[in-house]
């Protein structure tokens, strides 16, 4: 099927804007706003002027051997017109360029259809355009693939009068049980059950800012994954190929075209896209925040920059661990009977039902439909506000939602006689919460979240799954030095010199590759990002370090306390404890 590009058609956001970018996200908003403009405009038209935009899209009626798929005016304009401008009218009576069949025959069927229904078919035809300019624009043939079969979906939707569906191999969602938002729901539960209620309330409003980035995250294309990660097995790209073309379909472009059914990324995938997307969306989104941190408040700054890391170290390996309950479709996490989780702190059931339906609920409330835009890039100021909710407007939007399941009917709690000398509950409520909130008490701290607790638990995580590397490396002029060596060390040289600005490039250099100095050398995806030079006194029982140093975007996130530790291992093995 092959059509002329529509004039005046609103632009639909490109699928090629950079992942992530703040610049990108006034642009996409702009577009949205235009198509909703271009809607409302559509639907404000004449009668007559409805009917000879429908009839561009409808099937000549005249008589069954007519086989027009569309009305063609006979006197096109000879240059293109500005939208705006002043445009001539069609009358029914017009013929087709195309059929010689005259307007009407093309639309007989409308005459007596509601303006209900042609309003609805207009913003068809406005989702049609745009569809028609991103198969135009796009690059990628993958994606490029997927934008023109819904653009013909679109089109068999108007000639058919019938609502566009997405149909075949790709199934309905949900794809995969339990979703994204439950078993991170889930694994708040599981990991942080135990806390108090303000240190609870912390993960679960990390987990809230977690299933929003990831509900605007634009996914890589099959393609481009593919470069970037060769080694991959084919069964796996298959598998991201299926779920890309899903996400297209369910998610990203119902954002921008509301005539299809739009589905959150969070609700309707699970473990298997979580799995493919985890690595790359955490780095990306802790290098934009780390980007745009002046621009936070200082209580969201620590939020983002401090917790946000751990909470993203725990929930990877949850992520990718075998065994990880989370995932289970039944799974069942007993609250603990503390006086700090008090009914109203924590309405949960005992599987979690009851905040991943509030997730779902959040997600719908942000949808397009209820006035938010839900697009292709993801807005960082939008997702850090989501974490400020307190975890009443959960209970909030049940309330204005679904009834309540039944487990969550407590039965009131029978009286007891009072002894006198006896402590009021609220008393001891108070007094158990001064004593498990580190702030007020005195002594060494037991907290996980503790700033002195693990602080290269990320880093060490990454080492497992062979994400990063260390390298003893040294110059000689004894033996050959092999290649790989003698880039890392031109590597490590670069880094200090990028971040000892003031140092002399060639003093660094030359004590890099002196022979008597050796450096750790931290190494990942191929590359040195940091390291340690160091020179060893086996005599004196001491070693001077001379520059320590961890490229600025990879900072913050534990690789200088793991250097350190692996420097120490190596030298407690030497005997060398100074």
């Amino acid at each position: 099927m092959s059509t002329a590009a529509p004039a005046g058609a609103a632009t639909a956001p490109s699928q090629n804007s950079q992942q992530g970018s703040s610049g990108a996200e006034p642009n996409r908003q702009n577009n949205l706003q235009r198509i909703a403009q271009k809607k409302a405009q559509v639907k404000s038209w004449p009668l007559n002027k409805k009917l000879e935009k429908l009839a561009i899209y409808s099937s000549c009626k005249a008589d069954d051997g007519c086989k027009c798929n569309g009305w063609k005016n006979p006197n096109p304009p000879q240059t293109p017109q500005r939208p705006e401008g002043p445009q001539p009218l069609a009358s029914l009576n017009d013929p087709c360029r195309s059929c010689n069949h005259i307007l009407g025959a093309h639309v007989s069927h409308l005459e007596n259809a509601p303006d209900e229904e042609l309003n609805r078919l207009l913003g068809i035809v406005v989702d049609v355009e745009n569809m028609f300019m991103c198969v135009h624009r796009e690059e990628d043939a993958d994606t490029k693939q997927v934008y023109y079969y819904l653009f013909k979906l679109l089109r068999k939707s108007i000639l058919l009068m019938t609502r566009p569906t997405v149909e075949g191999p790709l199934g309905n969602p949900p794809f995969e049980k339990p979703s994204i938002a439950k078993a991170v729901i889930n694994f708040v539960m599981y990991k942080f059950g135990h806390l108090s209620q303000k240190e609870w309330q912390t993960m679960y409003d990390l987990a809230k800012m977690f299933l929003h980035c990831l509900n605007h995250w634009k996914l890589e294309t099959p393609s481009a994954r593919k470069q970037q990660r060769q080694h991959l097995p084919s069964e796996d790209a298959a598998a991201y190929k299926i779920n890309y073309t899903r996400w297209l379909c369910f998610c990203h472009v119902p954002a921008f075209c509301d005539s299809l059914p739009h589905s959150e990324t969070t609700i309707i995938f699970g473990r298997t896209l979580l799995r493919s997307v985890f690595q790359t969306m955490r780095r990306q989104l802790l290098d934009k925040f780390r980007a745009e941190k002046d621009k936070m408040p200082p209580e969201k700054r620590t939020l983002v920059l401090t917790h946000f890391p751990r909470f993203l170290s725990v929930l990877e390996e949850e992520v990718y661990g075998n065994n990880s309950p989370i995932w289970d479709p039944d799974f069942k996490q007993t609250p603990l009977s503390s006086a700090t989780n008090t009914p109203t702190d924590r309405s949960v059931t005992s599987n979690g039902t009851t905040h991943a339906r509030a997730i779902e609920k959040q997600s719908v409330a942000n949808s397009p439909s209820s006035g938010n835009e839900n697009g292709p890039t993801f807005n960082q100021s939008s997702a850090v506000h989501a974490t400020g909710r307190s975890s009443k407007s959960i209970s909030t939007a049940d309330a204005q939602g679904e009834k309540r399941p039944n487990e969550e009917t407590r039965m009131p709690e029978p009286k007891r006689r009072k002894i006198e000398g006896d402590i009021a509950e609220e008393v001891l409520i108070q007094l158990i919460a001064t004593i498990t909130d580190p702030k007020e008490m005195a002594g060494p701290e037991n907290n996980a979240f503790s700033e002195l607790a693990a602080r290269d638990e990320a880093a060490r995580a990454e080492e497992r799954r062979g994400v990063i590397e260390f390298h003893l490396v040294a110059n000689s002029l004894s033996r050959r030095v092999d290649q790989q060596s003698l880039v890392w060390l031109v590597g490590l040289q670069n880094v200090f010199s990028h971040q000892l600005p003031r140092m002399p490039k060639e003093y660094i250099t030359r004590l890099v590759f002196d022979p008597k100095h050796r450096t750790l050398a931290l190494v990942k995806e191929g590359r040195v990002i940091g390291g340690i030079c160091f020179r060893m006194f086996p005599g004196q029982g001491f070693t001077e370090i001379v520059f320590c140093a961890v490229t600025s975007n990879e900072q913050v996130k534990g690789y200088g306390t793991h250097l350190m530790n692996h420097l120490k291992d190596y030298h407690v093995k030497q005997n060398i404890l100074h």
